[in-house]
C-alpha cells in the first residue's frame, strides 16, 4: 500500500486513511446503513454541534502540541501543519491552554493561555483570537477555516512564528523634541519603529534582546519587512534613534484616522522636508501612508495647473472655462453632481470649484509627457529614489497617451499617489522648492536625498492664491475654516473601479506644515480626508 495511506475496518467496511486536504483523518462520501442504503452526504454550514466537535478536537490536538493532528481537522492541513510546528519548535511556545468563547454561528472566539521557554527563561503569552468552522468541499466533514491569524491574531499569509536573540537591538524612537514615541501610545507606529529598528537598531549603540517575533514572508521584489515583536523574554538595550516626527502632530493624526475607517494621513514641514507625522487605521495594517498607491483625484490639479501655467497655455487669471462636460480621445468626462457650468471662469475659478471638464479641455493642448516631466521634475515624482529612511512609494504618473492623458489632468487613470507624496506636492507648491521628506536624519547613514529643481516663483504665487482661494471660498472652506495664518488645500474624490463610492483625498498647508490624507471609500474630498489633514495641521504648530 502506498507510502501515507492506510486500511481499516469499521463495522465491516473498509475505510481508507487519507491526510490531504479537505479529507482530514478520514473521508467517505457515502456507506452502507443497516437498511443497505446509502447514508446521506451533509451539506450546508455545520449545524452547532458540528462546530462544537470539530473545534474541540482541533483545541486538544493543538494543546497536546501535536501539529499533523491539529492540522487534519482544518481544510487547508499543510499550511497548518507547517505554522503549528514552528509555533512549537521554533517559537519554542508550550503548555498551551485554550479557552473557547461563545459560539456566534460558526465563529468561535477563544482565549490562548501559553508559556514561551528559551534557552533556561520562561515567560507568559495571553491572547485572544477567532476561527471560523465551515464544511469541508470533498469530505464534507466540520473544519476550521485555515487562517494563519488563527494561530495568532497578529500572522497574515506567508508569516511564521520564531524565538530567539533579536535581529537588531531595540530602539528608543525619540521625537523632534526629544519626546519617546511608543507604539502604546501611538499605534498606527508600530509598523514604522519595526522597520526603524531593522534599519538602525546596530547604528544606536543598543544591544540585541530574546523575543519572539512574527517573521514575514519576503516581498515580491525580494525586500523583507521588519520583524513584528510580539514578547521580549531578556531585554536587551535600547539604543536612542532621532526622528522627525511631531509627538503633538503624531497623537492628532492618531485621533483623526481613528475617526474614518481605511484612512491614512502624513504631515510635512515644507521648509526641510522632514516628516511629521504618520497615521494609518486599516484593518490589514498596511502602511499606505507611505506606501499606498491609489489614483489621487483632483488633488492632483496642484501638479495639472502648475503644468499648464509652466506649459505656457493659461495662468491663474486666465481663461480655463468649466463646460458642463468634455470630450477627449472620444471619452466623455463630466464634473461632480451640483457644479454649475461657467463658460468664462478662470483657471483660479475652475481649480477653487474642483471643476474637471476645465481641465480635460487642455488634453489636446498638453503634451503626452507633459505631466510626466513636471511631476518628475518639479515635484520630484516618479523616479523612485526617495530615500526617506525607510521603505515608501515615490508616485507614478506614466506617459500614458490616449485618454488617458486627459484622466491624469484630474488625477484619475494611471496616474498613483500615497499621501506622503500628496503632501510633498503640497509643499512644493507652498515653498517652490522640492524637498524630499526624511522621517530619520540624511546624515545617521548618509543617505543622498532625491532632488528636482523645483517651482518658478511667479508659478508658486500662482498655485499660493490658487490654493487659498480654495481654502478659503472654494471646496474646501467647509473643513478650513477657523484655521489661521498662512492656509491653502485642495479637495480630490477618486473613482475606483469596482467600488460603490469613491476615494476621499485632501491635500492643505497651514504656515509651515503641509499634510494629504486618503480615505479609501470615503465620499468626497470634505467628507472625510478634509477633516483628518485639518485637524493635523491645527496641532502641527
Amino acid at each position: 500500500m502506498r507510502n501515507g495511506v492506510k486500511a481499516t475496518v469499521i463495522g465491516g467496511v473498509c475505510v481508507t486513511l487519507l491526510g490531504g486536504a479537505g479529507y482530514g483523518v478520514y473521508n467517505f462520501a457515502s456507506a452502507s446503513s443497516s437498511d443497505g442504503g446509502a447514508a446521506a452526504v451533509k451539506t450546508g454550514p455545520p449545524d452547532d454541534s458540528e462546530v462544537k466537535e470539530a473545534t474541540g478536537a482541533f483545541f486538544a490536538a493543538w494543546e497536546k502540541g501535536d501539529a499533523a493532528t491539529a492540522a487534519s481537522y482544518t481544510n487547508y492541513p499543510e499550511a497548518a501543519r507547517e505554522l503549528l510546528t514552528a509555533y512549537g519548535d521554533a517559537a519554542h511556545i508550550g503548555e498551551v491552554r485554550i479557552t473557547p468563547g461563545r459560539a456566534t454561528g460558526d465563529t468561535v472566539p477563544f482565549t490562548v493561555r501559553a508559556a514561551v521557554s528559551y534557552h533556561g527563561t520562561s515567560h507568559p503569552l495571553t491572547y485572544r483570537s477567532t476561527l471560523t468552522v465551515v464544511r469541508g468541499e470533498t469530505s464534507h466533514r466540520a473544519l476550521v477555516d485555515w487562517q494563519p491569524s488563527v494561530v495568532h491574531p497578529r500572522l497574515r499569509k506567508g508569516d511564521t512564528l520564531t524565538t530567539g536573540e533579536s535581529a537588531a537591538p531595540e530602539i528608543e524612537a525619540v521625537d523632534r523634541y526629544g519626546k519617546v514615541l511608543t507604539r502604546r501610545k501611538y499605534p498606527s507606529l508600530g509598523p514604522l519603529l519595526d522597520e526603524l529598528r531593522r534599519r538602525y537598531g546596530d547604528k544606536t549603540g543598543g544591544r540585541p534582546g530574546v523575543e519572539l517575533v512574527i517573521r514575514h514572508q519576503a516581498a515580491a521584489d525580494g525586500s523583507q519587512a521588519a520583524d513584528t515583536t510580539l514578547l521580549t523574554l531578556v531585554k536587551g538595550k535600547a539604543g536612542k534613534l532621532p526622528t522627525t516626527l511631531s509627538a503633538s502632530a503624531q497623537a492628532a493624526a492618531e485621533t483623526a484616522v481613528m475617526k474614518y475607517p481605511e484612512s491614512s494621513v502624513v504631515a510635512v514641514k515644507p521648509s526641510t522636508g522632514e516628516i511629521l507625522a504618520i497615521a494609518n487605521n486599516r484593518r490589514d495594517a498596511f502602511d499606505a501612508a507611505l506606501l499606498g498607491e491609489r489614483a489621487p483625484g483632483s488633488t492632483m490639479k496642484i501638479i495639472s495647473a502648475a503644468t499648464l501655467i509652466d506649459s505656457g497655455l493659461t495662468t491663474a487669471n486666465g481663461p480655463a472655462p468649466c463646460p458642463p462636460d468634455a470630450m477627449s480621445e472620444g471619452q466623455t468626462f463630466h464634473n461632480l453632481k451640483g457644479l454649475t457650468p461657467d463658460g468664462h471662469a478662470t483657471l483660479a475659478d475652475s481649480f477653487a470649484r474642483s471643476c474637471n471638464t476645465a481641465f480635460i479641455k487642455f488634453a489636446d493642448e498638453v503634451k503626452v509627457d507633459s505631466l510626466t516631466r513636471e511631476a518628475e521634475d518639479r515635484f520630484g515624482l516618479g523616479r523612485n529614489n526617495w530615500q526617506i529612511g525607510v521603505p515608501s512609494f515615490d508616485g507614478r504618473v506614466p506617459a500614458a497617451g490616449g485618454p488617458d492623458t486627459a484622466a491624469a489632468l484630474i488625477g484619475q487613470g494611471q496616474v498613483q499617489m500615497s499621501p506622503l507624496n500628496m503632501a510633498s506636492v503640497t509643499a512644493t507648491a507652498m515653498t517652490g522648492a522640492f524637498r524630499q521628506p526624511v522621517v530619520v536624519p540624511l546624515k545617521l547613514d548618509g543617505r543622498e536625498p532625491a532632488r528636482a529643481r523645483g517651482l518658478s516663483p511667479g508659478t508658486v504665487r500662482q498655485l499660493r492664491a490658487m490654493m487659498n482661494r480654495t481654502a478659503r471660498s472654494g471646496t474646501a472652506a467647509g473643513v478650513m475654516a477657523g484655521l489661521s495664518g498662512d492656509v491653502g488645500a485642495k479637495t480630490g474624490s477618486a473613482e475606483v473601479d469596482g467600488e460603490a463610492r469613491s476615494d476621499s483625498w485632501f491635500a492643505g498647508y497651514r504656515n509651515d506644515a503641509a499634510a494629504a490624507a486618503l480615505v479609501q471609500d470615503g465620499g468626497h474630498g470634505i467628507d472625510a480626508a478634509g477633516p483628518i489633514v485639518a485637524s493635523v495641521l491645527r496641532n502641527a504648530g
